[in-house]
């Protein structure tokens, strides 16, 4: 099944966001449902998105629970077949989606599909060569693993998988994605990144600046515990 603006959502989640949150809700077309998973339970932001688009449902989390416990909210909250995760700080071209769209219908089967940044210096992907991956400026190409800013996740193939959960809620924050492509991989499930499909990222701007300091803290630490924990999971002691 080729994707659509019907059968597709859009995830968002947020913390402290209101500065950056806007330039990507607007980037992506009014036809596609938005979800926000707001984690700091920030009642103005979610009056305010909510009155200002249509198409956008805003959940406020009980405590700031994380990206992927977040992620794994929006997807409960979604029946769509397909869902774009994407960073607040995360804006798309216009023809993004077009072109991931273009793409599905030429790829016999994917658990995730990402559009590229258009940063080349800052590639969103990692390639395999014991898989013979390589870049193509054109055509879609398969990769080990895409950076969690903005993934499109196959969800009516990746509820079939068996005992497959979304995304491994102890990683509050960086890993959670190479974590999820790795266990895709395992199950044999393609990722590809579509080189005609562009977003922008802005890079560390999802968060007010005014909580710079705090939230370098807690970047430092829990970039420490993704690391241990990720190797721990995956290769043991």
């Amino acid at each position: 099944m080729s994707i659509s603006r019907q059968n597709l959502s859009v995830i968002i989640v947020s913390f402290k966001s209101d500065h950056v949150i806007h330039r990507c809700i607007s980037s992506i077309d009014k036809e596609i449902e938005i979800i926000v998973i707001e984690n700091s339970n920030n009642t103005k932001l979610k009056k305010k998105i909510e009155e200002q688009y249509t198409n956008v449902k805003c959940i406020l989390s009980s405590a700031n629970i994380g990206m992927g416990a977040g992620n794994n909210i929006g997807i409960k909250n979604i029946s769509k077949d397909f869902a774009l995760v994407l960073n607040p700080d995360v804006i798309l071209e216009k023809n993004t989606i077009d072109e991931i769209i273009k793409a599905s219908k030429f790829i016999d089967s994917f658990g995730v599909i990402a559009p590229i940044s258009d940063k080349p210096e800052y590639p969103n992907y990692k390639l395999d060569k014991n898989d013979n991956h390589k870049f193509d400026q054109f055509s879609p190409f398969k990769v080990k693993t895409v950076d969690g800013y903005s993934m499109l996740l196959n969800l009516k193939r990746l509820r079939k998988l068996e005992n497959f959960n979304f995304f491994d809620e102890n990683f509050f924050l960086y890993l959670e994605n190479d974590d999820f492509c790795k266990r895709l991989r395992s199950k044999n499930e393609n990722i590809y990144i579509v080189p005609k499909s562009k977003i922008h990222h802005l890079g560390g701007e999802a968060v007010d600046r005014k909580y710079h300091y705090e939230i370098e803290l807690s970047r430092n630490w829990h970039w420490m515990w993704s690391k241990f924990y990720f190797n721990k999971k995956h290769y043991g002691y």
